[in-house]
């Protein structure tokens, strides 16, 4: 059993890899630092994170969703080590809400709004991988936002790109997906040998051969900006030209402790989100211990400042490639780790011959298997209240980022809370007892100012000469805007009795 699930997470653990290496890449790239900060940053989310994580498949790494904040907060702070001193700050400060037990509030967050939130990620995913799978690469692998850094949005790119079509990266991205589609069918996965190949793996193989078959071909040759850009790391000199160190000499400013919190903040309410997705994907059901994984966090981004590398947090394209790859253990999130460390101190030459078309296929398939019809379907079957905050969740993300898209969807789903609290919280009946017209309205437990509206419209329909009976006997709240309702019928009843 053990051999077994170490052969599992092996293989999870090289295509975890093989997703992380374009998007720690990209991200450093987005966010305007040195590559290899994005690197680290993976490592140091794949091992340290992991192994003090209250979560049994989540992946630690560089965030796309922090990117803005990143290049904000170096443009404000004037430098990569004064903002590498902000990230140490700010995994203290997520220790602090970890002690103090904040991962909690990812346990508020609406399912309809996280599966909203799953899809978004995978049809992002999509949009922002096709210019890539045709040989458009002006746009980084990782960067996520709406309003890219090269001017163009993520709809308009998709039109922008025709003009600029690389038919052998197109052809690379076709048998990529070929590769992709054929691994997962039965007989690949029955057979004992192609079994233990990893589809994304082989996809990668023949990308590589492809690449170098069309060197000589003038059609179908791939540029090198069309293929995955590594930092040369050859000797102990270049590991030391690509590290950073942070510059505390701005922490007596106001500007550096709000970057503090701002990224403290956002990048825990990332990992709780994200934290709460894996547990959605998880097919053992485990339930994470948030509060653990916040503590986790602000060690991983303690180190990660002290090391010159991006802040971290948990990404859900990297999770759920880990839980649809067949990971067993934490070890395949190690294991990835450690693959990114070796491909840049070792194998950098071999790596810079992968096609971003080849890569680009691979995450395609992560966003599809993220944003499957059935959910769709699933969440329509249950509901206008859990169909319309899904779609929101999504449409918001597409426009904007992830974080407002989930604010968008618990916003919606508050709405709902509230229209079912003033409908139904009211028990209400009337009855002709020995020709008299009787009216009883029970009162719930608690009566907030949502329900003073309730109580003027269903005061309003009573009929002169009846008689009104309320029950609060259960009460044991009431909001003073509905009491002054209630006492204001009361005394109008009395003063048209006398």
């Amino acid at each position: 059993m053990f051999q077994k699930n170490l052969l599992a997470d092996i293989k999870a653990g090289v295509v975890v890899f093989l997703v992380a290496l374009p998007l720690c890449l990209g991200i450093a790239m987005a966010c305007k630092v040195p590559l290899f900060s994005g690197i680290i940053a993976g490592v140091i989310g794949g091992i340290l994170v992991t192994i003090f994580s209250g979560s049994k498949y989540s992946v630690s790494g560089p965030a796309a969703g922090l990117t803005a904040i990143v290049l904000a907060s170096i443009s404000q702070l004037g430098s990569y080590p004064a903002f590498l001193a902000a990230v140490v700050f700010a995994g203290v400060f997520q220790l602090i809400l970890g002690v103090l037990k904040a991962g909690s509030i990812g346990n508020y967050i609406p399912n309809a709004v996280i599966k909203g939130m799953l899809a978004g990620i995978g049809i992002i995913l999509i949009i922002k991988q096709i210019p890539h799978l045709f040989g458009y690469d002006k746009d980084p692998e990782g960067d996520e936002q709406f309003i890219q850094l090269d001017g163009e949005n993520s709809f308009t790119e998709l039109f922008h790109m025709i003009n600029f079509i690389t038919p052998g990266a197109i052809v690379i991205g076709l048998v990529s997906f070929a590769v992709l589609i054929i691994a997962e069918k039965p007989f690949y996965k029955k057979n004992k040998i192609l079994s233990n190949l990893p589809g994304p793996l082989l996809a990668v193989v023949f990308g590589i051969l492809l690449t170098l078959a069309f060197k000589s071909h003038s059609l179908l040759a791939i540029e090198s900006i069309h293929l995955v850009n590594l930092p040369i790391i050859s000797s102990f000199a270049d590991l030391k030209a690509n590290l950073f160190f942070p510059d505390f000499s701005y922490a007596n400013t106001g500007a550096f402790w709000i970057i503090v919190f701002t990224l403290a903040v956002v990048a825990s309410l990332e990992t709780l989100l994200g934290i709460e997705a894996v547990d959605k994907l998880d097919p053992d059901k485990n339930e994470s211990n948030t509060n653990k994984e916040l503590l986790a966090q602000g060690i991983g981004n303690i180190t990660s400042g002290f090391l010159g590398a991006l802040p971290v947090t948990s990404v859900i394209v990297r999770s759920s490639a880990n839980i649809n790859s067949g990971a067993k253990s934490k070890l395949s999130t190690i294991i990835h780790a450690f693959l990114l460390l070796i491909s840049v101190l070792l194998l950098p030459n071999l790596l810079a011959l992968i096609p971003n078309a080849c890569l680009a296929a691979i995450l395609i398939m992560t966003g599809f298997k993220l944003t499957k019809l059935a959910i769709f379907k699933e969440q329509w079957k249950f509901g206008y209240e859990q169909f319309i905050p899904f779609v929101i969740t999504i449409g918001v993300m597409l426009v904007t980022d992830l974080l407002k898209g989930v604010c968008a969807g618990v916003i919606v789903s508050i709405i709902y809370i509230i229209r079912d609290n003033i409908k139904f919280s009211f028990e209400a009946s009337s009855d002709v007892i020995d020709g008299k017209l009787y009216y009883l309205i029970k009162l719930p437990q608690h009566v907030t100012f949502f329900n003073k509206g309730y109580l003027i419209n269903f005061f309003n329909t009573i009929k002169p000469e009846s008689k009104v009976i309320i029950d609060a006997s259960i009460n044991k709240k009431i909001n003073r805007d509905s009491k002054d309702v209630i006492d204001n019928f009361i005394n109008t009843a009395k003063k048209s009795r006398d």
